[in-house]
C-alpha cells in the first residue's frame, strides 16, 4: 500500500471496519449480500475513502478502508451506514417484516481498528478467508464493553 499525499500531509490510514445487522438478523447472504457489497463500493467511488477489501457474513460485513485525515472516522462510517441503509430499504421493502416500523438496517454501533501498514495483508487475508477461521466478531473481548454486540431488551 502506498502513502497518499494531500497538499499539506502525507498519510496512510487503513481501518478494519465491521458493521452488524440490527438484532444480528442473518440477512446478508445471496443477492442481498452482493447488493450491500456493491453499494459500499459505489459509495466509495464518490467519497473520500477507498475500499481495499470487503466481505459479508450472514449478520455482519467486514470492510478494509483507506481513509484521508480530512474527515473523522465516524463521518466515514455514518456515510456508509446511512447510504447503504437507504439503498437497502429501497430495494428490499419486504424488510418491514423483519424490522417492523424501524427504518434501519444496521445496529447502532460498529467495530473499527486501525491497521498498521505491516498488518494490512493480514487483515486482507482474514477478510478473504473468514470462513476458514474460528474468530467471530462477538468473540472479541472488547466487543461487549463498546456495545458492539448489545442485546435488545
Amino acid at each position: 500500500m502506498e502513502y497518499q499525499t494531500n497538499s499539506h500531509c502525507k498519510h496512510i490510514i487503513a481501518l478494519h471496519l465491521i458493521l452488524v445487522v440490527k438484532y444480528r438478523k442473518q440477512l446478508l447472504f445471496g443477492d442481498m449480500g452482493e447488493f450491500v457489497k456493491q453499494a459500499v463500493l459505489d459509495i466509495s467511488d464518490s467519497s473520500d475513502f477507498s475500499v481495499e477489501e470487503i466481505e459479508v457474513d450472514k449478520d455482519h460485513i467486514h470492510i478494509l478502508l483507506i481513509i484521508s485525515p480530512r474527515y473523522a472516522i465516524g463521518q466515514h462510517v455514518r456515510r456508509i451506514k446511512q447510504q447503504t441503509n437507504k439503498l437497502i430499504w429501497k430495494r428490499y421493502p419486504s424488510l418491514k417484516k423483519q424490522f417492523w416500523i424501524e427504518n434501519t438496517f444496521w445496529s447502532d454501533g460498529y467495530f473499527v481498528c486501525s491497521v498498521g501498514n505491516a498488518s494490512v495483508d493480514t487483515i486482507r487475508k482474514y477478510i478473504k478467508e473468514k470462513d476458514s477461521l474460528s474468530i467471530h466478531p462477538r468473540d472479541f473481548r472488547f466487543a461487549r464493553i463498546t456495545g458492539f454486540s448489545r442485546q435488545v431488551r
